[in-house]
């Protein structure tokens, strides 16, 4: 019998065909993060089984980045469109058996192996199309005072925000500081068996190597769209906080499983097939 191998699917005879290569996984990204406040029990309302309300109730950061990826190899860097993606994602604020933590109940990527890639470390990605503002550091027309994010998915407009950075930031942002726990969940397709997922566990998120340019702050504005099939406005701001922007990186090869979680605990099918 023919062997075959890889880390994802596709698996295959040379082991090279897999969507995404074994970590571990490099980032560097260009960072627009926008603090604010939900509806709490909007907020409360996508917390996974396990998570608790924050003490600050409806407190939120989106989050867009622009990112570089690569493996241990990085021959990632000498073919750009299988390493270079832009990323949206809404992050809220828990607690833990009384640790503050994040959790990320939204999140859209404009390439198909970070799309995978994020289901594996339990982020529940969908595809979208997003876009920011870039800077060069040079003094001319092109190069504005404010950054601005744009999400798009199936032909309609889902997020948009802007930083206007103003100064050095003492603090840095801290709605997306404390650590992130998900829910990893791959359900089955056995007939009788929908509601018994095959994975179904809360994941605390690994990473290693970190390092972080000087962080800017300023004014931020937000906004979140109702659209066909999306449910992430219910998470719209009530009251904003402040802008960041900033360059960050750091290494994954690590996830821990915080929880495993009870059949019962599982999603319902939502009356879809």
């Amino acid at each position: 019998m023919a062997h075959q191998s890889g880390y994802s699917l596709p698996l295959s005879p040379g082991g090279t065909a897999s969507l995404v290569p074994a970590p571990p996984w490099h980032y560097v990204g260009d960072f627009l993060v926008i603090e604010y406040w939900a509806d709490p029990a909007a907020v409360a309302a996508v917390l996974p089984p396990g998570l608790e309300p924050h003490a600050d109730p409806g407190r939120c950061a989106v989050l867009f980045v622009d990112w570089q990826s690569c493996g241990d190899s990085g021959e990632e860097l000498l073919e750009p469109g299988r390493g270079q993606y832009k990323e949206f994602f809404i992050v809220v604020n828990a607690m833990l058996d009384g640790e503050e933590v994040t959790t990320c109940p939204y999140i859209w990527v404009d390439r198909d192996f970070a799309l995978v890639r994020g289901w594996i470390q339990g982020f529940p990605k969908k595809l979208g199309q997003i876009e920011m503002t870039r800077s060069f550091g040079l003094d001319c027309r092109a190069e504005g005072r404010t950054f601005a994010g744009t999400l798009s998915a199936n032909g309609h407009r889902l997020a948009q925000g802007t930083v206007t950075p103003e100064r050095v930031s003492e603090s840095g942002p801290t709605h997306n500081d404390p650590p992130l726990v998900n829910r990893r969940h791959f359900p089955r397709l056995a007939a009788g068996r929908h509601a018994d997922p095959a994975v179904h566990e809360l994941v605390r998120a690994r990473s290693r190597d970190r390092s972080i340019s000087a962080i800017h702050e300023g004014p931020a504005t937000l906004e979140l769209f109702p659209a066909p099939s999306e449910e992430h406005a219910a998470l719209a701001p009530v009251r904003m906080g402040k802008g960041f922007r900033f360059q960050f990186a750091y290494t994954v090869d690590d996830l821990e499983t915080v929880r495993e979680l009870r059949a019962d605990e599982a999603p319902g099918p939502g009356g879809r097939p």
